[in-house]
């Protein structure tokens, strides 16, 4: 209740009804269970349609939340191609969309969902930077950069892409972060010891190989791997680039694999500037070992 001068004045929190899911490949439990659970116990009903690679998951998902009790019916998967999604955000039954995806899906999404006013919630692409300040434990940071940029082999959006390190410490740091990210093990992804699998599919190997040798055209060094190796599967090794700037696909774009955009930077100012010039979102880190300084720092990022 709220105090007003009408008769009686309250909030209340209703169901919208059927919420479809556009949900992506790279963490295919996780993301769906991430919608379904709030969205399913504010009494919605949820309605997925996963990335086509993952069909298998969507039906097992379906049929786990079937086995735990609830209504038959309440959480059902679509198997779509696509292009055949805008139809389903059309349906008067959908009440509203939900996306996890990269930022042209999200474009597409939003476009159709607003043109027949249906609510939207979209999680989008990320090139997150990771500021590494002159007072930064920098082999504790070197560690969990290297951790952080190829987390599930490099395909994340929330994972850290680009390491802007100010120039008092970068070729400390860089020293460090290279042997790091060089003593991860590419393999089979099912085997013990490995820590970068393939990438999910060849046209999204290809595609960063191109962002690699475009950057490098356009001045990028690359310092370790870079190079489709040979052999079955989609393998692409972990790699950094140094000397990265603006006008260079690795810091332009979403790089959706295991390679690293190691910046140098004059001073803490420069370091925020150069993380605020991306279009991307998502999250932000600073590594110091002043809290204070780290606060002012973040409080400038705006992906943060």
């Amino acid at each position: 209740s709220r105090p007003t001068d009408a008769a009686r004045s309250y909030v209340r929190f209703d169901a919208l009804g059927p919420v479809l899911a556009i949900m992506p490949w790279n963490f295919p439990f996780w993301q769906v269970v991430r919608f379904a659970a709030p969205a399913l116990v504010a009494g919605n009903a949820g309605i997925l349609k996963h990335a086509p690679t993952v069909s298998r998951c969507a039906l097992e998902i379906e049929q786990l939340f079937r086995e735990a009790g609830f209504p038959d019916g309440l959480f059902r998967a679509v198997l779509l191609p696509n292009e055949a999604v805008a139809p389903v955000i059309a349906d008067p039954r959908i009440r509203a969309v939900t996306l996890t995806g990269s930022d042209r899906a999200g474009s597409q999404v939003a476009q159709q969902a607003g043109r027949h006013l249906k609510k939207t919630v979209l999680e989008l692409g990320g090139s997150d930077p990771f500021i590494v300040l002159a007072d930064a434990n920098l082999d504790q940071a070197a560690r969990t950069a290297a951790e952080a940029r190829l987390l599930n082999s490099g395909q994340s959006c929330i994972a850290a892409k680009r390491f802007i390190v100010v120039e008092p410490v970068f070729e400390r740091f860089l020293e460090r972060f290279v042997a790091a990210v060089a003593a991860r093990r590419l393999g089979d992804p099912l085997a013990a010891g490995t820590d970068v699998g393939p990438q999910a599919r060849a046209d999204l190997r290809a595609n960063l190989q191109r962002q690699v040798e475009e950057s490098v055209r356009r001045g990028a060094k690359l310092v370790l791997g870079g190079s489709v190796p040979e052999g079955p599967g989609f393998f692409y090794p972990p790699s950094v680039l140094t000397a990265v700037e603006n006008g260079m696909p690795a810091f332009d774009e979403e790089v959706f694999g295991p390679v690293a955009a190691v910046i140098r930077v004059r001073d803490d100012a420069d370091a925020v500037r150069v993380a605020n010039a991306s279009p991307y979102g998502l999250a932000a880190a600073v590594w110091t070992e002043d809290r204070g300084r780290g606060e002012r720092r973040s409080s400038g990022c705006a992906s943060s």
